[in-house]
């Protein structure tokens, strides 16, 4: 069904294309008179509200943007929440503000996403994933999601070593006139107890350096009214466990110098306490787990062009994490389970960049990481566990050919990584090759339709938590692999009218094959589950993007934008098993978003829904394990003025409307409907 769909779509704008394609072809030039267009629309930033689909429609891999005005403008308080917009992703949400949020994309698992602030990979050895809850969006200017890898060669080797990426970009400066300062204040309230003060400060030291200085608190209660049904009978109850208290500062100073290179410092504090709302199993409602984490970075890049042929770029980071995990409902050898993580981390990287002549450039990088985990000494003993360290080195070899209408980029990627464990004579040494291959295709002289394409290998290596943290010794891992096929094109246009101003879609059809699975299943401690390799999984699947923007009234503008994922991403590891060709856990058929904002003069209103299909919360399709479609219809009001040289913004927020009770994850419940307000003024 998902390749009729797409490729329905396909010859669609295909002839939508060709119908204008004379025109067009007849003067390239005239495009310079449309974005001349476009701006005077404001569509330079409209077009980035109006949905996901970036103007950059040269990328080989398909990717998805959200940034400036439009994520102000969604109804969303971390980065997992807008990145719920994004077509393909599936959201992990455990519930409320103090939820853990992961995510995985085209369902290849958490473990694969790679999510970089300001070009440099958030790193987690023990476990491998990132919870994206914590991530505040006062201070992201952009957040960009890449299918397989970014599409450029001048990357860093972990850009090429991830199934997909994150991109988190920090707000860049922007100082008005002859200040030297600029900066913002907001205040956030609302339903759960919600008290959210932040602070974003610039200040521009000389004419090249200038500094920046961000912090926030979060307090939430995370108290909030669910439904429950056991079969028998139903009842409304209210979530405990669920509050939150954080605390996030980051520092950073960037500059240039007089050859023209760029550098940039940044450091980063986040502290926080929280419950562990537990499944509602049992007419359980309450639960005592406690979270403590202690996240700690500095990280620093460098960019340099030594003329118009080679670029260099180095970046380093030490990163210092800290967890403490308590639950009293499980008792462990020395008493109850209260155990405490630490995970050091040291990276260095050089990206070279060489231009052979005006179509040719290959390029070179290499990444060193050492890691290691640390537990308690009680809680050593308890789990029989020595420190494992790793070193990992990443290097990347990769070339473009890129001419008037067609790109092609190639790399291979090495990985060579060194498990080192006290109480174990070997180390564990691993070695592997992947390549990648992609292209770009314009068919004809206007650059207004592309096609394009991917193919990658990848693979995750197992993390300390799957190979070292066992009641029983160590567990013989292998590594996951998947492969990736992806097809797709890209179209924008502005159109010479009053009412239709903007209009753009894209589309890609996916095909992944995942091998060695890395799974957690029940041991005789529900504690401590075993890790194993089990199975293979094949994913096919489809997403649709599309966004206009609509000039009305003369004064009003609108900017709609939907997203539309079809998937099917089956067991394919046993043909006796009752699961075979079964769709996997958690992963939805169908599934999509819509967004609409309308602006009025000083006035702005924003709707947007997302929708997610019925799935199973197990691999066995049975009534007890079904879990509905859910869906959430979201608005938000805002009001911005001008007083004095000051901007000030009111906004008030009403999520899922309609009060659906739900779960993403099952038996942990989501708020039904919420209020949130919020004040921000510029100084």
């Amino acid at each position: 069904m998902c390749f009729p769909i797409f490729f329905i779509c396909l010859t669609a704008v295909w002839g939508l294309f060709c119908g204008n394609a004379k025109a067009q072809v007849a003067d390239t030039s005239r495009h310079k008179p449309a974005a001349d267009t476009v701006k005077s629309h404001h569509l330079k930033e409209v077009s980035v509200r109006a949905g996901r689909i970036s103007s950059r429609n040269t990328s080989a891999t398909p990717l998805q943007i959200l940034k400036g005005a439009e994520l102000e403008k969604l109804n969303s308080f971390s980065v997992a929440d807008a990145i719920r917009y994004f077509s393909g992703v599936q959201l992990k949400d455990y519930g409320g503000v103090g939820g853990l949020k992961t995510i995985n994309v085209r369902s290849l698992g958490s473990n694969h996403v790679g999510v970089f602030y300001d070009g440099v990979e958030f790193g987690n050895s023990q476990n491998g994933q990132v919870d994206l809850g914590k991530f505040s969006l006062d201070n992201i200017d952009e957040i960009a999601l890449y299918n397989a890898q970014k599409g450029t060669i001048f990357q860093s080797a972990k850009g090429f070593a991830s199934g997909s990426a994150i991109c988190l970009t920090s707000r860049q400066p922007h100082f008005e006139d002859s200040s030297r300062s600029a900066g913002k204040v907001s205040f956030k309230t609302g339903s759960s107890g919600l008290v959210n003060p932040s602070f974003f400060w610039q200040y521009k030291l000389s004419d090249n350096t200038y500094s920046t200085f961000s912090t926030e608190f979060v307090h939430a209660n995370g108290r909030n009214k669910f439904r429950y049904t056991n079969g028998v009978y139903d009842t409304t109850a209210v979530r405990q466990n669920s509050d939150i208290t954080a605390q996030r500062a980051e520092l950073g100073l960037n500059g240039k110098l007089p050859d023209s290179s760029k550098w940039a410092v940044k450091g980063y504090l986040y502290n926080s306490a929280r419950g562990l709302p537990a499944a509602i199993v049992s007419n359980k409602f309450d639960s005592d787990e406690r979270l403590w984490n202690r996240d700690i970075f500095m990280q620093s890049t460098y960019n340099k062009n030594f003329g118009d042929r080679y670029s260099l770029m180095l970046s380093g980071k030490y990163a210092n994490t800290f967890s403490h995990y308590t639950n009293p409902d499980i008792t462990t050898t020395t008493g109850l389970l209260n155990d405490r993580y630490y995970e050091h981390e040291l990276y260095f990287s050089v990206a070279n960049k060489y231009k052979i002549n005006k179509f040719w450039d290959v390029a070179a990088s290499a990444d060193y990481e050492w890691s290691t985990l640390h537990i308690t000494e009680n809680d050593s003993a308890k789990y029989k566990f020595a420190p494992p360290i790793r070193n990992q080195l990443l290097t990347a070899l990769a070339t473009e050919l890129h001419f008037t209408r067609f790109n092609l980029q190639a790399n291979v990627l090495g990985t060579f990584v060194r498990d080192k464990v006290p109480v174990e004579a070997n180390s564990d040494n691993k070695t592997e090759y992947t390549p990648a291959l992609l292209f770009s295709w314009q068919p004809t002289e206007s650059p207004d339709f592309r096609l394009r394409g991917f193919y990658k290998s990848i693979f995750r290596l197992p993390t300390f938590n799957d190979l070292y943290y066992t009641f029983v010794g160590y567990a013989t891992v292998r590594p996951e692999f998947n492969k990736q096929y992806d097809l797709g094109f890209t179209y924008n246009r502005t159109l010479h009218q009053q009412t239709l101003v903007y209009f753009a879609i894209q589309a890609d059809a996916y095909y992944n094959q995942v091998r060695d699975k890395i799974v957690a299943v029940p041991g005789a401690d529900l504690g401590r589950w075993s890790i194993i390799n089990l199975g293979k999984v094949h994913i096919k699947g489809a997403e649709v993007n599309a966004q206009a923007t609509w000039q009305l009234w003369g004064s009003v503008l609108l900017n709609t934008g939907i997203s539309y994922t079809y998937q099917q991403s089956v067991d394919v590891t046993d043909k006796t098993d009752l699961n075979y060709n079964q769709q996997i856990p958690y992963t939805p058929v169908n599934s999509g978003s819509v967004l609409i904002g309308a602006e009025w003069h000083k006035l702005a209103f924003t709707y947007s829904y997302i929708y997610t299909g019925e799935r199973y919360n197990q691999k066995y399709h049975e009534a007890a394990n079904y879990m509905p479609p859910w869906y959430t219809h979201d608005i938000a009001f805002t009001y911005a003025t001008k007083l004095n040289s000051h901007k000030l913004k009111l906004t008030a927020e009403i999520n899922n409307l309609l009060n659906q009770y739900y779960d993403v994850i099952y038996n942990f419940p989501l708020p039904g409907r919420n209020y949130r307000f919020t004040i921000s003024s510029t100084f």
